[in-house]
Order: structure tokens, then sequence, then C-alpha cells
């Protein structure tokens, strides 16, 4: 698939915004890594999409070497205010339901593609972590932080927006392929 095949499949599956993902602008930092070992969302070391079951950052790293190109993806929704969970749950579900289409196509198109969401995995109701293996390892899904990315940096440096003002919020993806 090309870029403007990707960009179609981006639109198709219903994304707001997406742009070309320069591979050579993602960074893995520890820092970004050492946000989520302060546990603001209650998943660190609960699931196997999330640090530490997602493996070190050099596992990560691994990961992504044999990517060679990929597309941001956005679905961006309004909210009245910050305190709009409603309306961020809302646009979060679909978001979700964007990245999901996208990733059937491109796993049907392409076979391999390392597909990094927003916030962990959601395949199943509980996850085996730590106790057992992964169900559906090939369909988990590990966020883009959980992997050491600062979103806005990638989005800067893609020519992608990461604020779309107070009354929106973003949510941001990606895919990569060899």
């Amino acid at each position: 698939m090309n870029d403007a095949q990707l960009a179609a499949c981006a639109q198709a599956a219903g994304f707001s915004h997406w742009a070309k993902l320069d591979v050579s602008t993602i960074v893995l930092k520890q820092e970004v890594r050492d946000m989520c070992a302060t546990n603001s969302c209650g998943r660190y070391g609960k699931c196997w999409s999330c640090p530490p079951g997602c493996g070190s950052l050099e596992d990560c790293r691994q990961k992504l070497s044999g990517m060679s190109r990929g597309i941001l993806v956005q679905t961006v929704g309004d909210v009245e205010d910050s305190f709009d969970f409603e309306a961020m749950m809302e646009v979060e579900a679909a978001h979700k339901a964007h990245f999901t289409q996208m990733y059937e196509a491109l796993r049907a198109s392409e076979g391999s593609v390392l597909a990094l969401g927003t916030g962990c995995c959601t395949q199943c109701a509980s996850c085996t972590y730590p106790d057992a293996p992964c169900r559906f390892p090939e369909k988990m899904v590990s966020s883009m932080e959980a992997f050491g990315i600062l979103v806005l940096e990638v989005c800067q440096a893609n020519g992608l927006s990461y604020y779309y003002g107070s009354d929106q919020i973003a949510y941001t993806a990606c895919f990569l392929l060899p």
C-alpha cells in the first residue's frame, strides 16, 4: 500500500486527520516510560500491552527496527470543557472503532503491521498478565506511550497538529509497515 492508499484507508476508516509518518522521527524515551511507571492510568504492570509487560525499550526498538514507513491517525471530537468525560469517552470509542477497522484492513492487505494505539489494549475483558501468556498476541495493541514515544513530538515532527483547541480532544495512533 503506497502513501496515497494509506491516506485513503485512514479516511475510509473514519479518522479526522492523518499524516505520513517518517519512521526516523520516532524516538523512544525512557522519560515517557517513567511517566507510565507513575501508574496514573492504573494499567502499569497489569497487562501485556503496557510496561513492563510490553517489554523493555530495547524490545520495543527491536519491534520497530523492521518498519520503514507509516501513518499517524487521529480522531478529533468536540468537548464542552476539560471535564466533559462523557464526550471524551464517546470520541475515544469512535477512535478505537476507526483504529480497529484500519488495523484489520492493513493486516488483510499488508500482512505485517505494527499498530500502536491509544491507551491500553482492550481485546480482553481481563488480561492474563502476568500469570499466563497473552490470549491474542496477534491482536494485542500497545500504546505509542507504552513504546516510549512522546506523541506531541512525533506529531510535530510529521506536520500533524496535536492540539485543536480547548473545545476539542484528539486521540492519536499510528500504523507502521515494513
